[in-house]
């Protein structure tokens, strides 16, 4: 979360909101914020979810264990996600590709073309359908 929050203004910039989810209490979060370094650079709104019914309708609680995956949803304004990434325990999120993502989705609502394998922020997009197909 600290990593998203020292490029907060990437995201505001992209007209993205961030919102956190964390199966701890809204106690252990607001200790966090207060006392751990990287807690207090939490500069957007941090959610409990302690029931964990949300982190479960994502399909990011491993039920088991009894904690979210480190996961990341990009949803749209109407509602729908557009795109999710989960993370293995030991392994954090990609904030470049959450950012590059984040970009290329708007980039092709804007023109219609698909972010290719590689592509960034300023890069050509290409076509897509069938006549296209072999064609990069």
């Amino acid at each position: 979360m600290a990593a998203v929050a020292d490029r907060i203004n990437e995201f505001h910039s992209l007209n993205t909101e961030v919102l956190a989810l964390s199966t701890d209490s809204i106690y252990s979060h607001k200790i966090f914020m207060q006392t751990s370094p990287s807690g207090r650079k939490i500069n957007f709104p941090l959610m409990s979810d302690r029931t964990q019914m949300v982190s479960k309708k994502y399909g990011a609680l491993n039920e088991k264990e009894g904690f979210a995956y480190r996961s990341a949803f990009i949803i749209n304004p109407e509602g729908k996600i557009m795109a999710w990434l989960t993370n293995p325990q030991p392994v954090s999120r990609n904030i470049d590709e959450i950012l590059r993502i984040i970009a290329a989705l708007q980039y092709n609502e804007k023109t219609g073309l698909a972010a290719q394998a590689g592509w960034q922020p300023g890069d050509q997009g290409i076509k897509t359908g069938w006549e296209y197909v072999g064609k990069y």
